[in-house]
């Protein structure tokens, strides 16, 4: 009578591109016929994927591990397995400091997954190195987002050097998939439902410059768009330096490409982007943002501001707060830097106070909600074609959705009080009632 097969149980941290890892690593196990367990009381094997980008996301890291070393020690795991990105950074530390935990690997290793579950080592296998390995469409994958939308990560690692970022030290050199491999997981992806595909990397504007692909990202999306099935194609993640005019072209005139670019832009601030290494080439933040605005469809653009950063004074931040006032941007998320170990910017001085920089925090988030507001209410009154999702978080008496404008987990949502929906499909809403973030809208 053959094994049975101990039950997996995999928590996932951190962004897209790690829940992708998780899926992978999901699907490897699962190839080896290994039961997947929705929840961790039913599982026999604990798996963590981990973030270690931020000091506030190795916190969260930590204490999920000691959560599942005490499940095990209670007798409810035989294995606790630590994976990704905090394991990459202090891999060798944390071996040392939880001796419970039943192996380590780093972001580089994902295909020794099974190799670990399986060992009877009691030495804890460490599997951790420079970070070159990739996945592809031929990886085994188990999809854990919604049936109708996924995500595809059409490259690894960075080339950039911003001052205060881990992500190459972690994830490794720019590592591009081939696209080929891009559009057959895209197919395979469409033959299983879904309609909406997110295309994620460290920086997606630079795909294929390490195959010798010229504007690879372009070319990658017209080989998508023909994709029958697919209906929205989303490309987040991009560098303000590598915002191409072919590429915005290219958005302003297919439909099937999502009008939203995801620009993380920092600050505002000429001394500070250049302290951060992340001065915008040839133009200012604003004439980079004029330059968006300029195609006819109207593209949404999703930003990042960064407040703290070392040296930024009173006269720095107000000029990031008259630019966000001035730029109105669709959507913003605002967080305080931290000083992450190895990088250049934890060397330099002038940290605002923390009180000074909370402050500066919810400042621009103030204002970016009067701005969401004013956008929100332009909207009234306007049918817009929206992804039914399912019902609300806060109440089942409301559905739930996103108009093509909106990214799944990051930004807001439209709220649906009337109407039969069916998720997964893409409805045409009439939009009744506007707030700080949401919309509010009836099925026609």
């Amino acid at each position: 009578m053959a094994e049975t097969k101990k039950k997996i149980f995999l928590l996932s941290l951190g962004c897209a591109k790690n829940l992708v890892d998780s899926e992978n690593i999901l699907g490897i196990l699962s190839s080896h016929g290994y039961p997947i367990a929705e929840d961790i009381d039913d599982a026999d094997i604990g798996i963590i994927n981990t973030c270690g980008f931020l000091q506030s996301a190795v916190k969260e890291a930590i204490n999920a591990i000691l959560e599942m070393i005490d499940i095990k020690k209670r007798g409810g795991l035989a294995k606790v397995i630590v994976t990704g990105c905090l394991v990459q950074r202090y891999g060798y530390k944390l071996k040392r400091g939880m001796p419970e935990v039943d192996g380590w690997i780093g972001t580089g290793e994902l295909d020794k997954i099974a190799a670990l579950v399986e060992s009877t080592d009691t030495n804890a296998p460490f599997f951790i190195g420079r970070p070159e390995f990739i996945a592809d469409h031929e990886l085994p994958r188990v999809q854990t987002t919604p049936f109708y939308s996924a995500y595809i990560k059409i490259a690894e690692g960075c080339f950039h050097r911003c001052t205060y970022c881990t992500i190459p030290a972690l994830r490794g050199p720019l590592r591009s998939r081939p696209l080929e491999s891009i559009v057959l997981e895209a197919k395979a992806m469409r033959d299983r439902g879904v309609k909406e595909i997110n295309l994620i990397a460290q920086d997606t504007t630079v795909y294929g410059v390490d195959l010798g692909i010229d504007n690879g990202l372009e070319r990658l999306l017209e080989e998508l768009i023909p994709i029958q099935g697919i209906e929205w194609i989303r490309v987040l993640y991009s560098h303000p330096n590598e915002i191409r005019d072919l590429f915005l072209q290219l958005m302003d005139r297919e439909e099937k490409i999502a009008p939203y670019l995801d620009l993380p832009l920092q600050h505002a601030s000429k001394r500070i982007l250049k302290a951060m290494a992340r001065e915008i080439k040839g133009e200012t933040p604003y004439e980079l943002i004029e330059r968006v605005r300029s195609y006819k469809r109207g593209l949404s653009i999703r930003t990042t501001m960064m407040v703290g950063f070392p040296g930024e004074t009173d006269e720095a931040f107000q000029e990031l707060y008259d630019f966000v006032k001035k730029v109105e941007f669709d959507h913003l998320g605002t967080f305080i830097y931290s000083p992450e170990p190895g990088t250049h910017a934890a060397r330099l001085k002038g940290i605002p106070d923390k009180k000074v920089s909370k402050k500066r925090r919810d400042s621009i988030m103030s204002l970016q909600a009067r701005i969401s507001l004013k956008k929100n209410r332009g909207m009234i009154n306007k049918t817009i074609p929206v992804l039914i999702e399912g019902f609300s978080k806060e109440t089942e008496l409301l559905l739930s959705g996103r108009s093509i404008r909106m990214a799944p987990d990051v930004d807001t949502q439209v709220l649906i009080n009337s109407g039969e929906g069916m998720i997964g499909e893409i409805q045409d809403v009439l939009i009744t009632e506007a707030h700080s973030y949401d919309l509010v809208g009836e099925i026609v």
